[in-house]
C-alpha cells in the first residue's frame, strides 16, 4: 500500500524551524520523512538555506522517522564526503535514512566557479559518482580519473547495509537510464500523463519492482484565496519549464524569470485548494500510478495547520509510514 510522508522544505524554513515542524510532523503520525539539499532558495521571498546534512542528524535522532535527502555530487559535493556522511547516518540510524541524487541545478551546484555542465555531462558526471560511492560503501580503496578525481580514498566507517541510491529524475527518459542503476526514483508532481510515463520507462528500464517515491507540491490554507497566494509567492518557480529549473543560477534570476507567470500556470504546477478531502483524491490518484510513498510539500508557511488537518483527514486513508 501506499504510504505518505512529509517534506521538509530548507528553502522556506529556517533550521530550527524546520526542524519543529518535523518533530510535529513525527508525533503527528508522518512515519517518513524527507528534506531538500539546496545552499540557495529559489526565491529571495522564501529567504531560507540551511545545511541539509548536520540537519538531518538532529531530525533523525529527534525523531522516529525514516529521512531521505536529494543530492547531486560531482561539483558543490564530492562523492567520497557524500558517501562519508551517509554511511554515518545510516551506521547510527540503520534503516531510517535513503540517499536520492540526481543532475542537480545550476542554482546550488555553480557556487563553486566551475564550468555548469549540459544535462548529458551531467548524468555522466552522476553515474561516475554512484560508482565511486557505491565502491567506498563496499569497502575498497578507490582511485578513479574521470569527470571526478579520487585518489587512495577508503571509508573507516562503515554501515552494515548501505543506504539505497534512489534516482531523481524528472523525466521519462531519465527514468529508463535511473532503471538500470538506482534502488528506486522519486520525481515530483506534474501532468498525470507525463508522471505515467515515468513510472512506466522506470519499470521497462529495469525499475521492476523498485520502490517509487513522489514528491506532492501543493498548497493548503484557510481558504482557496489563501492558498494560491502561498503558491504564487513561494513556489512560483514550478511553473518554469525544467530547462531553467536546472539552468538558472541564482534566486534573482528566478524572480526575473517569473515575474509574469500568472496564478493559472502556478495552478497547473502546484495543487491549490482549502480542501483536505480534494488533496486526498489527488493522492488517491497518484497512488494508482503505483507510486509507494508520497511526500506531501505544502508551501504554505502555516505547517502546523497543514500537519493537523492531514494527520485527521488524509494519514488514516494510507498505510502508516
Amino acid at each position: 500500500m501506499t504510504s505518505i510522508g512529509y517534506h521538509c522544505a530548507h528553502e522556506q524554513h529556517s533550521p530550527s524551524s524546520l526542524l519543529r515542524n518535523a518533530r510535529r510532523a513525527a508525533a503527528a503520525g508522518f512515519g517518513q520523512a524527507m528534506c531538500s539539499d539546496h545552499f540557495h532558495p529559489w526565491s529571495e521571498r522564501q529567504g531560507q538555506g540551511g545545511f541539509a546534512w548536520s540537519w538531518l542528524g538532529a531530525a533523525l535522532e529527534a525523531t522516529g522517522a525514516s529521512f531521505g535527502t536529494v543530492c547531486a555530487p560531482g561539483q558543490r559535493y564530492h562523492p567520497a564526503v557524500i558517501a562519508q556522511a551517509a554511511a554515518t547516518l545510516t551506521d547510527m540510524y540503520p534503516g531510517r535514512f535513503w540517499l536520492a541524487l540526481g543532475s542537480g541545478e545550476a542554482l546550488n551546484e555553480s557556487l563553486t566557479g566551475a564550468r555548469w555542465p549540459p544535462k548529458g555531462e551531467r548524468q555522466a558526471r552522476l553515474k561516475e559518482c554512484v560508482d565511486i560511492m557505491r565502491a567506498l560503501w563496499a569497502g575498497e580503496t578507490v582511485t578513479h580519473e574521470g569527470r571526478v578525481r579520487v585518489k587512495h580514498a577508503r571509508l573507516y566507517s562503515r554501515p552494515a547495509k548501505p543506504p539505497p541510491l534512489i534516482g531523481a529524475c524528472l523525466s521519462p527518459a531519465t527514468a529508463e537510464w535511473m532503471g538500470g542503476w538506482a534502488d528506486g526514483i522519486i520525481t515530483v508532481t506534474q501532468d498525470r500523463s507525463l508522471m505515467r510515463e515515468i513510472v512506466e520507462a522506470f519499470r521497462a528500464g529495469g525499475g521492476q519492482g523498485k520502490p517509487m517515491f513522489l514528491q506532492v507540491v501543493l498548497s493548503y490554507a484557510q481558504s482557496d484565496e489563501e492558498a494560491l497566494h502561498a503558491a504564487m509567492d513561494q513556489w512560483r518557480q514550478a511553473a518554469l519549464a525544467h530547462a531553467q529549473l536546472a539552468d538558472l543560477d541564482s534566486p534573482a534570476a528566478f524572480d526575473a524569470a517569473t515575474a509574469t507567470v500568472s496564478p493559472d500556470d502556478v495552478r497547473n504546477a502546484v495543487r491549490v485548494s482549502c480542501s483536505a478531502q480534494q488533496h486526498l483524491e489527488w493522492l488517491r490518484r497518484d497512488a494508482e500510478l503505483g507510486f509507494d510513498t508520497l511526500f506531501l510539500h505544502s508551501v504554505d508557511r502555516d505547517q502546523d495547520a497543514f500537519i493537523a488537518a492531514f494527520a485527521e483527514q488524509v494519514l488514516p486513508q494510507f498505510a502508516a509510514g
